[in-house]
């Protein structure tokens, strides 16, 4: 049974922007499509180039400043400790989208397959560094967007912890399928 598959990430920014008729939506939906896709992809510079100068992200409820980088140096660094780490396997099932002119609003279950060496790494016992591991967590993310349709950040609010029992959840290679991204 598939657990995660990267496709549904953008599933539902692909429908909306389909039938958006408004250009300034759709160019934000656009953005944040493009950023899915190649976060996916583990492109940093495709990913990089949907943010602006400005760039900030911020994950509430935790105030580590490796999970809260501003400018682009720092966000780049963060992208690139990301795709080293090879958790870029990851499905945001989203469940709500929001979008208006000066941002956009994706809600739903965030289920990301953590490599048991990653997992090592961060001080979590695993039976398998070989394996990959279940993350899941609720998560709501604000993408501000400026006036040049590029990505501000991310605000993240995360409901609980997605790593409380995680070395139980070790998954199957048949849980986990590879993003399409023509």
């Amino acid at each position: 049974m598939t657990l995660i598959d990267p496709n549904r990430t953008w599933a539902l920014v692909e429908e909306r922007l389909a039938s958006e008729t408004d250009p300034v939506l759709a160019r934000n939906l656009a953005t944040v499509l493009e950023h899915m896709k190649a976060e996916a992809a583990g492109d940093i510079d495709r990913l990089m180039a949907t943010l602006a100068d400005d760039v900030a992200y911020h994950a509430y409820g935790t105030a580590d400043p490796v999970l809260n980088p501003t400018g682009t140096a720092q966000v780049r660094a963060f992208y690139e400790a990301f795709v080293a780490s090879g958790a870029t396997r990851l499905q945001f099932d989203l469940e709500r989208l929001v979008v208006d002119r000066d941002c956009v609003v994706t809600e739903g279950v965030m289920r990301m397959a953590y490599p048991g060496r990653t997992l090592l790494a961060r001080g979590i016992e695993v039976d398998d560094p070989d394996a990959f591991y279940l993350y899941e967590a609720r998560m709501c993310t604000l993408w501000p967007v400026d006036e040049h349709g590029l990505a501000r950040g991310e605000d993240t609010y995360t409901g609980g912890d997605g790593f409380a029992g995680i070395a139980a959840r070790k998954l199957a290679p048949g849980d986990v399928v590879d993003a399409r991204l023509a």
